[in-house]
């Protein structure tokens, strides 16, 4: 089984620490195959860069040219995973979701903590129109750019284990989600301060991944995911589709 883990930004060294997290859940025999977009913001947290990435992402998996089986989408909030969806037959799952739903076979309310303020609207919505937002607890910013959970990791830690054990005495969170792919390796830290089950999306994403795999299950053509009518694209990037 291969699985494309796609980061949503440019920075490689995130797109590393994606992978290496994204192996460890993996089950023998799944190959993890990390791809970082050629063109997008090094980072993304707000909505231009959030679109930005979508087309990044999409042109990072069409560009692919060996097979695979399922595409995980790293990246918290909205990213155009439907419009993978389109292109695609095999799952593509994304990391927002993966860590909500997992979450809610633990516990009965779950809180996410994420990095930036601006980020919170956007995860909120990606929940909504997930059907996930009923059992979130709350959306807490830690006040970290993504960026700086690699430049001050210390101080990233401690923002983002203090948001969570906050979530838990005062939103009443069961579960805590980290909201970021760059947060892969907080786990055993988060949990250690607070005390409740932590879920990192892309490892349960991969997980996920691996399951739908096994059962046979592709994303259905039928409508909503249909693919996209044959239409001259004009200009760059998708020209060829």
């Amino acid at each position: 089984m291969r699985i494309l883990v796609v980061n949503v930004n440019t920075t490689e060294t995130m797109t590393h620490g994606i992978a290496e997290s994204a192996r460890k859940a993996a089950a023998p025999g799944t190959e993890i195959v990390a791809l970082t977009p050629r063109f997008g913001a090094e980072s993304v947290e707000g909505n231009f860069e959030s679109y930005l990435a979508a087309v990044g992402v999409m042109d990072a998996v069409m560009r692919y040219d060996q097979p695979f089986d399922a595409v995980i989408q790293a990246g918290y909030g909205e990213h155009g995973r439907e419009g993978l969806q389109e292109l695609l037959e095999v799952p593509v799952v994304d990391i927002t979701e993966a860590a909500a739903s997992t979450a809610m076979f633990l516990g009965h309310k779950y809180s996410v903590v994420t990095t930036l303020d601006r980020a919170v609207p956007m995860i909120e919505d990606r929940l909504k129109l997930a059907g996930l937002y009923d059992r979130c607890a709350s959306v807490r910013a830690s006040g970290m750019a993504v960026l700086e959970l690699e430049t001050q990791p210390e101080r990233a830690v401690e923002t983002i284990v203090e948001q969570a054990a906050a979530a838990v005495t005062q939103d009443h969170a069961e579960v805590i989600c980290l909201g970021c792919g760059g947060m892969a390796e907080l786990e055993a830290k988060v949990r250690a301060r607070t005390g409740v089950p932590v879920v990192d999306g892309v490892a349960a994403a991969v997980t996920i991944a691996e399951s739908l795999v096994r059962l046979g299950l592709k994303t259905s053509k039928v409508r909503t995911y249909a693919p996209p009518r044959p239409k001259r694209i004009t200009g760059f990037p998708l020209a060829g589709l």
